[in-house]
């Protein structure tokens, strides 16, 4: 029984491992402080069981188990909550979580978890495990038929008929990442999870990784399904998933497999072609970001991280930040900013307002903040500039203000 255990505080991950080699010494023991770990230590190890954490930095244990469960169904998962995480743990047993531990975690419950599923695993039929590296061998030669294929290296004409009999009609969908240097594994697989289940929905079709920042998908569409809808729904279910800048190109029907490298070609010269473009994506892009406007109108007081925005239009964090700058002309940080310091000035002209309540009202739960952020953007403190607009203060127990007034305009 090979087992992993993916959490960010080390305490735990310690502790955890601790406690299993006392019961069960022969059983193999993996740690992951992340997700990015974790992704790597599946794809190295037979795992049988994962314990991770619900709430990890990044990508979460709850978004980690949505992303591997199809690459690994037999994979058992069991989630760490604290108590006040506990709805998220709910949900992760409802998305196919085999249990939960809450925080501390206590050993004889931990016990009464990993025995339960030891009996599950070693009671799984040797039939059942034959029958999973057939068809895991199948799958590793077809893709590694289409893999040469792509690279325009020789492939037998028995090898291809692997190809060619299930796709007598085909697409391509190519997509590319753009990340500089850093590793995008765990991308990958959210590409690989979001592509599969879009091809089991609409026909049949799978996925390899062409490079360290692309994929290439294979498929075809079932006879109600077209290809514009699938594009359409491909193209915003990535943008919801994927955290970094991409681009996407589905080819047109074909029926000559041999044909492939040729469109490959094409596919990644068009993305080098989209990348280069000072306006990449159009059309709906105006709307987004006139939602997201609206939306920051209405939600400036509240904390409004550039991910949050993004996530209310449906909107890839990354080419969020670049429209919106391209469309408005600000950064979204200095937008927001703005705004909430222009609201700052008119709630300064009410001398019944205390500081620390126009702060609040404006989205900074720091007086001090707010008055860092004041001074830098119009070299005045939020008070000097209440005095120079001569605006009194009402004295306590008088009653009413001062005579001296706003000046006449």
């Amino acid at each position: 029984m090979e087992i992993l255990i993916a959490d960010d505080e080390r305490a735990i991950r310690e502790g955890v491992r601790r406690t299993i080699r006392r019961t069960w010494p022969d059983c193999g023991v993996y740690l992951a402080a992340s997700a990015e770990e974790a992704v790597s230590m599946l794809e190295a190890q037979e795992i049988d069981i994962v314990l991770t954490d619900i709430l990890m930095p990044g990508v979460s244990g709850l978004e980690l188990m949505k992303i591997m469960k199809r690459k690994y169904p037999r994979v058992k998962w069991v989630v760490i909550s604290a108590h006040g995480e506990f709805s998220y743990a709910q949900e992760a047993v409802r998305l196919g979580a085999r249990d939960y531990l809450l925080k501390p975690i206590g050993k004889n419950r931990l016990y009464e978890i990993i025995g339960s599923l030891e009996e599950e695993i070693r009671l799984e039929s040797e039939n059942f495990k034959e029958g999973e590296r057939l068809r895991a061998g199948f799958k590793y030669v077809r893709e590694g038929v289409f893999q040469r294929l792509t690279l325009g290296l020789d492939v037998s004409s028995s090898d291809m008929g692997t190809l060619t009999d299930e796709y007598r009609e085909f697409y391509l969908v190519y997509l590319q990442m753009n990340t500089g240097n850093r590793s995008v594994r765990l991308e990958h697989f959210i590409v690989d999870n979001v592509l599969g289940e879009l091809f089991e929905a609409y026909g049949r079709g799978f996925v390899i990784s062409y490079d360290a920042n692309s994929l290439l998908g294979l498929f075809t569409l079932g006879n109600r399904a077209g290809i514009g809808e699938f594009q359409d729904k491909a193209k915003t279910q990535m943008s919801r998933c994927l955290k970094v800048p991409f681009q996407m190109v589905v080819s047109g029907k074909n029926n000559d497999i041999a044909a492939i490298p040729q469109l490959v070609a094409q596919m990644r010269a068009a993305c080098a072609v989209h990348a280069s473009e000072p306006e990449p994506l159009k059309g709906s892009g105006d709307k987004a970001i006139e939602i997201a406007l609206e939306y920051i109108q209405g939600h400036y007081c509240e904390e409004l991280s550039l991910e949050k925005t993004a996530a209310a239009v449906f909107l890839n964090p990354a080419y969020f930040s670049q429209l919106f700058k391209q469309k408005t002309g600000q950064g979204y940080k200095e937008y927001v900013t703005s705004l909430r310091l222009e609201q700052a000035k008119l709630l300064l002209m009410n001398p019944r307002l205390k500081l620390a309540e126009i702060a609040e009202q404006v989205g900074y739960q720091d007086m001090r903040h707010f008055t860092q952020v004041f001074r830098k953007r119009f070299d005045l403190t939020p008070t000097e500039y209440r005095q120079r607009q001569r605006i009194n203060i009402l004295v306590p127990g008088e009653g009413k203000l001062g005579e001296a007034a706003l000046p006449k305009q």
